[in-house]
């Protein structure tokens, strides 16, 4: 279980999430990483554009690892927004390179992202509602802006999957690019950011990123209320422990 971070060149940096055998599910500890991640790439001046994807061919990432802690204090739930960039934007470009699944806490990480590509078995959802948690990474807010209300709703309150196809259409990604082929996409395209001006790139990236930073601010304390009356419900109790045990949640 970890984040893994290679380099592509001199500007181009890889950014792995590896946790294989939970669907590169993302432990606390793991996102502390990705957190520290961000903070040192954001350091690098070397570093120009970064490239997101997950280990393996199953999955971008399932969001939160289930099986672990699931508190979400203020301190614990700062750590986690600012690990998925909810409103602390990542001044340089990032391309993602959606590998497999990319559901919950994965696909809200993925809405920090400025270019994508998926792999045609790729599956995106927010399950969420389903196991009643609330999505606290940014996605009722980013998901609307980025796709629209009636698009975005369906997708928070359905609990649904869609394919990589469907993802496209709804512009959620840029394209579909086969899996053997993805990897080289986003190296290139990362490749072709970089070789811009740095300034100006990540000028344009903060001018673009600023009114959602903005409005996901204004809505933190609200997002920890909410999510604080969900968790505090007897549902919750339910719905984590239907996930675990893999059956059906019975709400009463």
């Amino acid at each position: 279980m970890e984040i893994r971070v290679s380099r592509h060149g001199t500007h181009v940096a890889v950014v792995t999430i590896d946790n294989q055998p939970r669907l590169n599910a993302m432990t606390r500890d793991m996102l502390a990483s990705l957190l520290g991640t961000w903070e040192t790439l954001e350091r690098d001046e070397a570093c120009r554009c970064i490239v997101l994807t997950g280990a393996g061919e199953r999955a971008f990432s399932a969001g939160a690892d289930m099986s672990g802690d699931l508190s979400a204090r203020e301190s614990m739930a700062r750590m986690v927004a600012k690990a998925l960039l909810k409103s602390d934007p990542f001044p340089k470009p990032i391309v993602a390179a959606v590998n497999g699944d990319c559901v919950g806490g994965g696909l809200e990480l993925l809405l920090s992202t400025d270019v994508r590509a998926a792999a045609p078995h790729a599956r995106f959802g927010l399950p969420e509602v389903k196991w009643s948690i609330y999505p606290f990474g940014g996605a009722t807010i980013k998901l609307i802006q980025q796709i629209g209300h009636v698009h975005a709703m369906d997708l928070l309150l359905s609990a649904r999957l869609i394919d990589a196809t469907e993802a496209a259409r709804l512009s959620l990604i840029n394209r579909v690019v086969p899996a053997a082929e993805l990897m080289s996409w986003a190296l290139a395209t990362a490749e072709t950011i970089a070789a811009n001006s740095p300034s100006a790139v990540q000028a344009v990236k903060r001018q673009v990123s600023a009114t959602i930073a903005d409005h996901a601010r204004t809505r933190e304390a609200l997002d920890q209320e909410l999510g604080d009356r969900v968790r505090a419900s007897a549902h919750f109790t339910e719905g984590v422990t239907a996930f675990r045990e893999k059956r059906r949640p019975n709400y009463q």
